[in-house]
């Protein structure tokens, strides 16, 4: 009888244990299965998205710091990861068209925007030769502002509960970009020089914005070297326009604007494309205001 009362004593407990094992409480790993995660296929989408979403989204960036986003490819491993997110942000305009082909798997199973496809862009878009499109878009900031408004509608529409939030957050960012604006506006307005060299077109949405006039060594390919007859050209521009400075940028070789320096004596600078920014960048805090800040120093600098 006793052994009986025990047996039962300890199937109940077996049972007891199973139940508490099999209830719901909300672990830290549990809670994080909830998180939404958006993925943003390169650095400026991932730095908008960022000060937008907060704390409420995780965004993640698929391309690695330190990687030029012309050309640059995902390995498989990356397109799962992209596939287990809720949302998947990308630039478009053919700077990153490995996200239109992931997308198009992704329709029914992820909310994919090609923000710089949007509609409220297109007549921002400036056209170089036939069908082709300069997706430097970012580079103007009051472009950014639409920008940053079309990836809060995104997130107000996945977060439904939280849209009061993404609001403030954007309407901060924006308040930003209004002040980077000025900034600009009020410095290169007192240049005396409106012309400047870099050896990749990028620029091309400020220099329009802010009434400059940008002269590409390489148009809008990021790498490859002038060619004779495009030295005599740019030499002869060089001249003509009083240019002291030809820009390079950080994430690729220097050696077309090193070539052009050398024959024709003018200095070599860095102007920043903030397409992608280095890991060291990243970790001392470096942003697209930030940057574009120093940015405009280099400008004046150069055109004064």
């Amino acid at each position: 009888m006793i052994k009986q009362r025990i047996i039962v004593i300890i199937i109940f407990i077996g049972l007891l244990l199973n139940t508490i094992g099999c209830s719901p409480i909300e672990t830290e790993e549990s809670a994080n299965n909830n998180e939404i995660i958006a993925y943003a296929s390169v650095y400026p989408i991932y730095d908008f998205a960022k000060k937008i979403g907060g704390e409420r989204i995780n965004v993640k960036m698929a391309t690695p710091p330190g990687a030029e986003p012309h050309g640059w490819e995902p390995s498989g491993k990356a397109i799962k990861e992209i596939e287990q997110s809720q949302v998947f942000l990308y630039n478009g305009l053919d700077l990153d068209p490995w996200a239109e082909r992931i997308g198009r798997g992704l329709k029914d199973k992820v909310t994919i925007i090609a923000v710089g496809e949007e509609e409220a862009l297109a007549p921002m878009i400036i056209k170089e030769g036939i069908g082709s499109y300069d997706p430097h878009i970012w580079l103007d900031p009051i472009i950014v502002i639409e920008m940053a408004k079309i990836i809060k509608d995104v997130f107000s529409e996945v977060d439904k509960e939280n849209q009061n939030y993404y609001e403030e957050n954007f309407n901060i960012f924006q308040s930003k970009l209004y002040e980077l604006d000025k900034e600009y506006n009020a410095a290169l307005s007192r240049v005396k020089n409106k012309n400047f060299i870099v050896s990749h077109g990028a620029f091309g949405y400020l220099a329009k914005r802010y009434g400059l006039n940008q002269i590409t060594i390489l148009g809008l390919t990021p790498q490859g070297e002038p060619s004779p007859a495009k030295l005599v050209e740019l030499t002869t521009l060089i001249k003509k326009y009083n240019i002291n400075t030809v820009f390079f940028e950080h994430l690729t070789s220097p050696k077309a604007a090193n070539v052009l320096a050398k024959e024709t004596g003018i200095n070599v600078e860095v102007l920043h494309p903030i397409g992608g920014l280095t890991q060291e960048e990243m970790d001392n805090g470096e942003d697209y205001i930030s940057i574009m800040r120093k940015n405009l120093t280099h400008l004046v600098r150069a055109l004064d």
